[in-house]
């Protein structure tokens, strides 16, 4: 059963010479991993500008579920923005950050720790700031005085902005691999901007401690910029267990998520991954999250299905998923799969 605690964050990591027992985890024969592949077990790069694109993504989603971008046209310069404004956020003493905190259970926006932390009873080594939409309300509490808080609120519009153009060519590659034409990708643009500004402190224990804990998106793609080691992804049946993704200089990071794997029709699986962390570097991450309009129905393409391939999900829209994901977590994904739902009621009806 999930641990329902209160998710409000108070602790001040920097204050921490010792791992506290309420973030000390069981130890993991696999973690940290400070081994970068160099034998092609890790996921792709994939050069946006390469004539093979569509076939590298398909590639990429077909056996890792994760790759990442360079030639994506977000400026180097607006990444750099970016991160040094997230650097500005989580610097800031742990009494003023619970001044924009995120209320449990009424709001998801704003400062705190990550939503999946309610379902384990060990707490997570980071911190987060979830925006969507505008910043600005919880940014003014930030920094009440002056312009303080323009800066941020400048960075975060310019990152929307250069994302949102990004993420509609993203979009129509992964359709594309997919065999589905442009339009059916538009179908799917201009849900709700989701951005998470993600810190993972320096941790006295890395070995055990855990950044935040293996889970997979709710979205359809997830953009994720990196600058630091962190991030591990876990190849599906691919035999190579967990494999750390190493940073490109400039490439953006991308996650098939579960509404993906929906549309695909499970071609394209959902890709599990957490965040380790380290003795002596503090990591952030920025996450563009790309969603469906509030409107649309999530469900297996019809070019994806047939005589001799049932549909494998019902139809979902983004809300009512997101929903499921609160309650049930990493079965949320099988709470939707018809398969799985005839089965209980054949089971119900013995």
């Amino acid at each position: 059963m999930p641990s329902l605690k209160d998710t409000h964050p108070h602790f001040d990591f920097f204050s921490a010479d010792s791992l506290p027992d309420s973030y000390t985890w069981p130890p993991l024969d696999d973690h940290p991993s400070s081994v970068l592949r160099s034998d092609g077990h890790h996921p792709p790069v994939i050069d946006l500008d390469s004539p093979d694109t569509v076939d590298l993504v398909r590639r990429a989603c077909l056996d890792w579920g994760a790759f990442q971008v360079t030639n994506h046209g977000v400026p180097t310069e607006l990444l750099h923005r970016v991160e040094s404004q997230t650097r500005r956020l989580f610097s800031l003493p742990t009494h003023h950050k619970n001044r924009a905190a995120r209320v449990p259970d009424v709001s998801v926006s704003g400062f705190g720790t990550a939503p999946i932390s309610r379902f384990f009873d060990k707490r997570f080594w980071s911190e987060g700031f979830t925006i969507i939409g505008s910043p600005f309300e919880h940014a003014l509490r930030l920094w009440p005085d002056g312009l303080g808080h323009v800066p941020f609120c400048d960075a975060i519009r310019d990152y929307e902005e250069a994302m949102e153009g990004f993420t509609g060519r993203l979009m129509r590659l992964a359709f594309a691999s997919l065999g589905l034409d442009e339009r059916v990708a538009r179908e799917f643009r201009g849900g709700p901007t989701v951005i998470q500004l993600n810190s993972y402190p320096p941790c006295p224990d890395p070995g055990r401690a855990m950044g935040l804990a293996a889970h997979t998106d709710s979205t359809l793609l997830t953009v994720l910029h990196q600058t630091a080691t962190g991030l591990q992804v876990l190849r599906r049946g691919g035999g190579t267990g967990w494999t750390t993704v190493r940073p490109v200089p400039g490439a953006l990071v991308v996650h098939v998520g579960d509404l993906l794997h929906v549309i695909s029709n499970g071609r394209y699986q959902s890709v599990v991954h957490r965040a380790v962390v380290d003795r002596a570097r503090h990591r952030y991450s920025v996450a563009y999250l790309c969603g469906p309009p509030a409107h649309v129905k999530v469900s297996p393409s019809p070019t994806l299905v047939g005589p001799d391939r049932a549909p494998a999900y019902r139809a979902v829209i983004w809300g009512e998923y997101l929903g499921l994901k609160a309650k049930l977590f990493d079965r949320a994904l099988a709470s939707i799969s018809v398969t799985q739902n005839n089965n209980n009621n054949n089971d119900n009806n013995k």
